[in-house]
């Protein structure tokens, strides 16, 4: 007798045991933590640009420097691997540039009406921030004006220069840079004119994903 209520006492605590395990809430796995995407400058964009620029000229051996205003656009790729960043551009500005001195009885005219250039890129990023250099082919109207005529030329020279880039937002790219350009010399209507330029940039494209 007593054995038989021992064996049941002793299942009705198991039975207890199970009821309560049973009843107790199942520990659910940490969430898992979702990585967060580094910005990346991988990708074409496209922008707009102001700035100024100052040249050096000679026309016929005098000096006749044109500078001015400039404004435009800029289009390229960007490719970046391990925190370098490779690319091309070109841009084409509108120039406001230009310079007038009296020579004797001339008055002589030296103008840049439009400029652009074709550009290889190479920079260094830190996440979303750029600094970089860059190197190409230069192209520009020349315009030389005397005695009620005029000549022009389209210019072909090399550039190089740099600049830094910061991202504004993941799709909106800031940039300021300084620019040197030498377009050669050429003739107009017998006279020779050659042209160096300095310029400053500002700009601010929007990068395409």
């Amino acid at each position: 007798m007593i054995r038989t209520l021992l064996l049941g006492a002793a299942s009705a605590v198991a039975f207890a045991s199970v009821a309560v395990a049973a009843d107790l809430p199942m520990e659910q796995p940490a969430p898992a933590v979702a990585a967060v995407p580094s910005f990346s400058w991988t990708g074409p964009y496209v922008g707009v640009q102001a700035g100024y620029g100052w040249g050096n000229s000679k026309v016929g051996g005098r000096s006749i420097d044109p500078k001015g205003a400039l404004v435009g656009g800029y289009a390229g790729y960007n490719f970046e691997f391990n925190n370098v960043l490779l690319g091309v551009e070109t841009d084409f500005n509108w120039s406001d540039q230009d310079d007038k001195k009296r020579f004797g009885r001339a008055n002589v005219k030296n103008e840049v009406n439009w400029a652009g250039a074709t550009r290889g890129r190479i920079g260094f990023a830190f996440d979303r921030f750029v600094a970089y250099g860059a190197g190409g082919v230069a192209y520009a109207d020349r315009k030389i004006s005397a005695l009620g005529g005029s000549a022009s030329k389209t210019a072909v020279g090399w550039t190089v220069g740099g600049g830094i880039e910061t991202a504004l937002a993941d799709s909106v790219v800031a940039r300021a840079e300084y620019r040197y350009t030498d377009y050669g010399k050429d003739k107009f209507r017998g006279v020779k004119s050659d042209l160096d330029e300095h310029r400053v940039l500002a700009g601010v494209a929007y990068k395409f994903w």
